[in-house]
């Protein structure tokens, strides 16, 4: 692996990582506004109105879509940068 194709991946992996949380958040959103009992925003974890299992719940579904999306962007890029490069990426 060259030093040149490491100082490329870089960026993109960071823009990539960027991107991600972003659209994993804009999904979360989205998603929690259909399911939410009423409250299209989720629940803050410090606020003591809202039910542990409302909380709870709430943290499981976002951590699964941003293990999802992170994973599938960076599956992706990953596929592009060895397209482009013809060697995989840095490690």
């Amino acid at each position: 692996m060259s030093r040149i194709s490491k100082t490329l991946y870089t960026p993109l992996s960071v823009v990539m990582g960027v991107g991600g949380g972003l659209l994993a958040g804009q999904i979360f959103g989205q998603i929690w506004k259909r399911i939410g009992e009423n409250d299209p925003e989720p629940p803050d974890p410090k606020d003591l109105n809202s039910s542990t299992a409302t909380v709870l719940t709430a943290a499981a579904i976002q951590g699964l879509i941003v293990g999802l999306v992170r994973a599938g962007l960076q599956r992706a890029g990953a596929r592009g940068y060895q397209a482009v490069t013809n060697e995989p990426p840095p490690a």
